[in-house]
């Protein structure tokens, strides 16, 4: 129906290129994404001009080691530098490459261009970002310009307004590397200040500074967490291990605030993939995702009982035993 009415309204080649192009990129993206659901995926990004030398570049292929090794797989932009390393340290088995039409940098990194259906060609870039967003489990950030900064702003964006579920988010950049710890100061003390952001919204992210230690973070958020499904006024946040009662009370009484009516409610409802879950249902208030964060920390540090076993982080649904 939509097609049908830009149709009435337009004729020109330069709209129709741009809707069939975008409509191509969806589809193709679709269709690599689709067999690929069940694992999480963690999206590196970083400068394309990092070069082998520089510290960072060891530390992206690092982290993608560290990844795969938890279980997840690996998404980049395709492109050099931190991208390359980060292609690199998953390998062909564990990479995912979304690349970018460019008139510079746009030619695909060794390590992903020869692999198997794990590369895309995106004719834009909002339909590349949609892809990020919607495919991403966790985002993890190295140095970079202003390429790197706007997928960083993006990212947060639409996390702290809510037109996406809660994923981690870690700047990651070597010890005695100042570029986030800067970043970072100037953010609190800048626009947390001037109350132009809230001061919870510094929980949006975190910061790390290991490969190790970027894994150990966003396999730390779906510990018992798993999923959150977001709708106008309220949430329900999918569990990988039910709440004891005592444990509902104390989220309630502490999180009293995020709540707009009611309070927090433990209930059981059906995953994307058919599987019963245990979960959180309340109302709550949008404007509040930085406390939000606060609560899912929160509760991924419960202890569970020793009978039960919590699922692997790198993936959407239990593994079914042979």
């Amino acid at each position: 129906m939509s097609l049908l009415q830009v149709s009435r309204h337009e004729r020109g080649q330069d709209e129709w290129r741009l809707i069939s192009g975008a409509l191509a990129d969806i589809s193709e993206a679709l269709e690599v994404f689709h067999p690929h659901r069940d694992t999480r995926k963690i999206t590196v990004f970083g400068s394309a001009r990092t070069v082998a030398s520089d510290p960072c570049y060891g530390l992206a292929e690092q982290l993608a080691r560290c990844a795969v090794e938890a279980g997840f797989e690996v998404m980049t932009g395709a492109g050099g530098g931190i991208m390359e390393a980060a292609n690199s340290g998953a390998g062909c088995e564990a990479s995912i490459g979304l690349n970018v039409d460019l008139p510079f940098e746009q030619h695909a990194n060794r390590f992903v261009s020869s692999c198997d259906g794990r590369l895309l060609h995106f004719r834009y870039f909002f339909t590349r970002k949609l892809f990020f967003l919607r495919e991403s489990d966790a985002l993890v950030v190295l140095p970079g310009g202003f390429g790197t900064l706007d997928e960083l702003f993006e990212s947060l964006t639409l996390i702290q307004t809510g037109r996406t579920p809660p994923i981690p988010l870690v700047l990651l950049a070597p010890e005695d590397d100042s570029f986030w710890s800067g970043w970072q100061r100037d953010l609190n003390e800048g626009l947390a200040a001037r109350g132009v952001i809230s001061p919870e919204d510094g929980d949006l992210l975190s910061e790390a500074h290991t490969g190790e230690e970027a894994v150990a973070r966003i396999s730390h958020f779906y510990r018992l967490f798993h999923s959150a499904r977001l709708g106008d006024d309220r949430i329900e946040l999918l569990l990988n291990a039910a709440l004891q009662s005592e444990q509902l009370k104390a989220l309630n009484l502490q999180f009293d605030d995020l709540v707009d009516e009611g309070v927090i409610q433990a209930r059981d409802t059906v995953d994307d993939h058919g599987l019963l879950r245990p979960c959180l249902h309340f109302h709550f208030d949008r404007r509040r995702i930085g406390r939000l964060y606060q609560l899912l920390d929160v509760l991924n540090s419960l202890p569970v009982p020793p009978d039960q076993v919590l699922e692997q982080p790198g993936r959407r649904q239990p593994i079914t035993p042979p």
